[in-house]
């Protein structure tokens, strides 16, 4: 069997998911993600299963790895956004993601952005490395109230770290955890997006992209619903704001930052527009790329082929 790797973060971390692979007997290819349409097309016939990252699983794509061998999409990580779901059970193409195995990764990788914003750490290494010895004064994050938009595994944690370091949480989703909220009663849920935009000094994003949350944080929510001038963070997903409007908030101090592991488009383009804005922070997409997380990942991801095949036999 012919298996396609294009996820960077399984390639460059040695462990236990790698020898699981690489022990099965497959044929594997490698390519480094994410691959663009253009770039699948005249490839993805070849392979009988991908073990993919962020790569555009289009409707053509998948129905031109089916008039091949394709028969599995094992997604390494959790969102399944970049992948015409619709057109994967049109075509008989098994679709496996991995959940609640990245979650302490990231929600760590949050508060690594909020910390070093809040005291300034990157701008005081930078300028500790050209041999000055400003000092910039910061804010504590104890005593703030943070927003947790999301209340998936990551929102989850995220919240139970950010309680436990002094913080009011408030916490937003369409389900409610009734067995969570109860074990952790300092989690105050909501039941509106506006009693976050009103009252948090910082609102974190954790919710898939998709038609209903893309451009979630837009003009409108800048402008007039946000009553604190709070930082935004995102670990999600690029399209949940509206790049322009965030701009123009963060230019006029509407938002007070914005501490991001993600980009409307990956990878980051030339010209991107948020670079060079003072009072943002990003990172390319690491959230989850810990020496913990990806063996969770990837041998997940293995283990959802190696289920998949066993299901046929």
């Amino acid at each position: 069997m012919k298996v396609l790797l294009t996820t960077t973060s399984f390639q460059d971390t040695p462990g236990v998911h790698q020898e699981l692979l690489y022990s099965q007997g497959f044929d594997i290819e490698t390519l480094r993600g994410p691959i663009l349409e253009e770039e699948l097309l005249p490839i993805i016939h070849k392979y009988d299963a991908i073990i993919c990252g962020d790569d555009e699983y289009t409707a053509s794509v998948i129905k031109k790895g089916v008039s091949g061998k394709l028969k599995y999409l094992c997604k390494y990580g959790v969102g399944l956004d970049r992948i015409d779901l619709e057109a994967a059970k049109m075509f008989n193409v098994a679709v496996t993601n991995c959940p609640a195995v990245n979650q302490v990764s990231v929600s760590e990788h949050v508060l690594a952005l909020l910390f070093t914003y809040q005291r300034n750490i990157h701008l005081q290494y930078n300028s500790v490395q050209e041999g000055s010895w400003i000092r910039i004064t910061g804010n504590e994050i104890q005593g703030k109230t943070i927003g947790i938009i999301g209340l998936g595994a990551v929102g989850k944690e995220l919240a139970k770290k950010s309680s436990a370091l002094g913080m009011r949480v408030l916490g937003f989703d369409l389900f409610k955890d009734e067995d969570f909220l109860s074990k952790y009663p300092e989690v105050s849920f909501v039941e509106s997006l506006n009693i976050i935009y009103e009252n948090a000094d910082i609102i974190s994003l954790h919710l898939p992209h998709n038609k209903e949350t893309e451009h979630l944080i837009n003009k409108e929510v800048i402008f007039k619903k946000l009553k604190r001038k709070p930082i935004l963070i995102n670990t999600a997903r690029g399209m949940l704001v509206d790049t322009k409007a965030l701009i123009k908030g963060l230019k006029t101090k509407h938002l007070a930052g914005y501490l991001t592991d993600v980009l409307a488009h990956e990878p980051m383009l030339k010209d991107e527009v948020l670079l060079g804005l003072d009072n943002v922070i990003i990172t390319p997409h690491i959230g989850s790329r810990t020496y913990e997380s990806v063996q969770r990942q990837g041998v997940m991801a293995v283990n959802n082929l190696l289920n998949l095949l066993k299901s046929e036999n």
